[in-house]
């Protein structure tokens, strides 16, 4: 079992940045892959981002390539979403999810995990 919390979202301005943290505890952190899902109002959870876990892939939406990064600390037990150039659309709530496999995924059901969000709003 891996027990996921979110932190670090809130209220920013469009065009600023967030970093939103997510730490994990339980089984070895390193023994899975991680990814970032959001869900705005009255929408289903997308995919973000994932990161496999070691840190050597990585794989973004297109709504977010190139203004987020996705990375990760295993020693710290921490995955990281540094947000850039943020737009009204980016407003969600965000949830890091993590699978027990290497490889990098982008759909809600390939993840076993969930922490339970952090909300982020930007404004215009």
């Amino acid at each position: 079992q891996v027990q996921l919390v979110e932190s670090g979202g809130g209220l920013v301005q469009a065009g600023g940045s967030l970093r939103l943290s997510c730490a994990a505890s339980g089984r070895t952190f390193s023994s899975y892959s991680m990814g970032w899902f959001r869900q705005a109002p009255g929408k289903e959870r997308e995919f973000v981002a994932s990161i496999s876990w070691r840190g050597g892939a990585t794989f973004y939406a297109d709504s977010v390539k190139g203004r987020f990064t996705i990375s990760r600390d295993n020693a710290k037990n921490t995955v990281f979403l540094q947000m850039h150039s943020q737009k009204p659309e980016d407003t969600a709530v965000y949830y890091c999810a993590g699978h027990p496999f290497s490889d990098v995924r982008v759909t809600v059901r390939q993840y076993n995990y969930w922490g339970q969000g952090t909300k982020v709003t930007v404004s215009s």
